[in-house]
């Protein structure tokens, strides 16, 4: 049975879990709401999408450098008490999210930072090259939308698979540390320089 996006949605809004663990339990068992719902309880999801809406204002800023000090990663993860903030589960957490960035080069933490003007440059990129490659008119939304999705998985950080294990996303990994923690743990911003390389703004400066 084909998966839709009002599941996707009811489900989410039943547990609150992430969107891509509402898909994934939906995808195990065959669209079974009920069933979907008892994975994501079983996996501790549903209660850890819910924590979402917590302030979290505690927590670290974690430094990491790499390559002798080519590369180099300061990222704020909050979770929501002190006593969470120094425990070693955690900071772990932290580190892991500043090696995924020192490694992948993401631009944005979730989908919503991206900006209408980026997505809309994308889609006019690929809109433009479709064209160019002759491809029918009424597949190209199709092609523009495959390649819209493709710069989110590779640039957005939550969307991106865990460098230790790429059957995780980051938005996965995160959802297991909420359910772990029983605090709401947020990924506030993150700054990676690399030796030699131009920033995005320097980059749009220039443009």
């Amino acid at each position: 049975m084909a998966i839709t996006t009002e599941d996707i949605k009811k489900l989410r809004e039943a547990t609150g879990a992430g969107i891509l663990d509402c898909r994934n339990a939906l995808e195990q068992t065959d669209s079974d709401f009920d069933k979907a719902v008892d994975i994501l309880r079983e996996k501790g999801l549903a209660a850890a999408g819910k924590r979402a809406g917590r302030e979290a204002s505690e927590g670290i800023v974690e430094l990491y450098s790499h390559g002798n000090g080519r590369v180099g990663v300061m990222v704020e993860v909050n979770c929501e008490t002190d006593f969470v903030g120094r425990s070693e589960e955690f900071r772990k957490f932290a580190h892991e999210v500043a090696l995924q960035i020192a490694a992948t080069s993401p631009l944005y933490i979730k989908e919503e930072d991206i900006p209408a003007a980026v997505l809309e440059h994308e889609e006019a990129i690929a809109r433009a090259r479709a064209k160019e490659e002759g491809k029918p008119e009424n597949i190209i939304p199709k092609i523009v939308e495959g390649t819209l999705t493709k710069f989110k998985d590779e640039f957005v950080l939550l969307r991106q698979p865990y460098i230790r294990d790429e059957s995780v996303t980051m938005e996965g990994m995160l959802t297991q540390n909420i359910a772990a923690t029983g605090e709401n743990i947020v990924i506030r911003r993150f700054a990676r320089f690399a030796l030699g390389e131009q920033s995005v703004a320097e980059e749009q400066t220039e443009e």
